[in-house]
Formats: structure tokens, C-alpha cells, sequence
């Protein structure tokens, strides 16, 4: 079985900047810096996906007519239970709204189980953190987003592989 999920990868300023970041808040809340390589948001996770599915799951992610959008994290926080913080959206942009909505819907529609729980736009900055973190804005990390990607998690690696990846049209909203 292979651990998949579909995810945003941020362009290499952004990840230099979120890559800082997570090491200033890992060293604050006593946790552990996610490596540069491995920072992203995840759209949608589907877990434990037989290999031999992955053609299928490959045509039912063609992006729907979804546009590129600039994506702005602009918020840190954690998620106690998980013992994780993050960089998050205070207002997610619609286009991140609408890609998420419109692959999570082609995958199931193709008979993938796809994770219940809302839709909550973050980047995982550090795990196993210690102390809390309430909820408070950083300063803003943009970048534009033009792609998405089918990822594995290569256990016992710490690591993960791209698997496909879907171009966003045109130069969609923002700057």
C-alpha cells in the first residue's frame, strides 16, 4: 500500500522563508522544524491507496478548469491534540477554496476514500511541540500557487515523492 495525498508545493522563496520560520517556532514551542524539502499544504489525504489504483487516481486529479491564485499564509498556530504548529490563511483565497473542493470531489466521485474531517488550509511548521501556541498572524509568506501534485510518504524515509503533477490555468486572482 502506498500513503498518498494531493498537496501544494510552496515555490523556493517561500519555502526559505517557512523553512526559517519553522525553526524559529520549533526552538519556541520545543518541537521539531519540518525539513524545507518536506513543507506543504495538503488538499486532500487519502491514506492507504493499493499502488495498482494509482492510474485511476491520476485521471480522476485532472484539474477541473481551476485557475493558479496567490496563496498568503499570514496566521501561526497549532493543532494541540496533533502536537503540530502551523502556517495558516485568516481568509483562505477562493482559489484554494475551489481547487480543494473540485479535487476532493473528482476523487471520491472516482471511488476513493478521501479524509472527512473540513478542510482546514495550513502548512505544518513543526511537530511534537510542547508548549502551546495560540492562534496569532506572522508576517505573510506569499507565493503563486500554478500547480498541485499527487504525493507519496516514503516510509521510513521522512521523505516524499511526487508522483504526478497538474498545471493550474492562467494567471488566476491576485498578484
Amino acid at each position: 500500500m502506498a500513503r498518498l495525498f494531493f498537496a501544494l508545493w510552496p515555490d523556493e522563496a517561500a519555502r526559505d522563508e517557512l523553512s526559517a520560520r519553522a525553526k524559529q517556532v520549533a526552538r519556541r514551542c520545543g518541537g521539531r522544524p519540518v525539513p524545507g524539502a518536506n513543507l506543504h499544504l495538503t488538499l486532500v489525504f487519502l491514506g492507504e491507496v493499493d499502488p495498482r489504483a494509482i492510474p485511476a487516481l491520476r485521471e480522476a486529479a485532472r484539474p477541473g478548469g481551476e485557475a493558479s491564485f496567490v496563496l498568503v499564509l499570514d496566521e501561526l498556530g497549532a493543532f494541540a491534540r496533533a502536537a503540530v504548529a502551523w502556517a495558516g490563511c485568516r481568509e483562505a483565497p477562493p482559489g484554494l477554496m475551489a481547487l480543494q473542493a473540485g479535487l476532493a470531489r473528482r476523487v471520491r466521485e472516482a471511488g476513493f476514500a478521501v479524509d472527512a474531517r473540513p478542510f482546514a488550509a495550513h502548512l505544518t511548521l513543526a511537530r511534537r511541540i510542547r508548549e502551546p501556541l495560540a492562534a496569532e498572524p506572522m508576517p505573510a509568506v506569499r507565493w503563486r500557487v500554478g500547480s498541485f501534485a499527487l504525493v507519496e510518504s516514503v516510509r521510513g524515509e521522512g521523505a516524499y515523492r511526487t508522483l504526478a503533477q497538474w498545471p493550474l490555468e492562467g494567471d488566476g486572482e491576485g498578484t
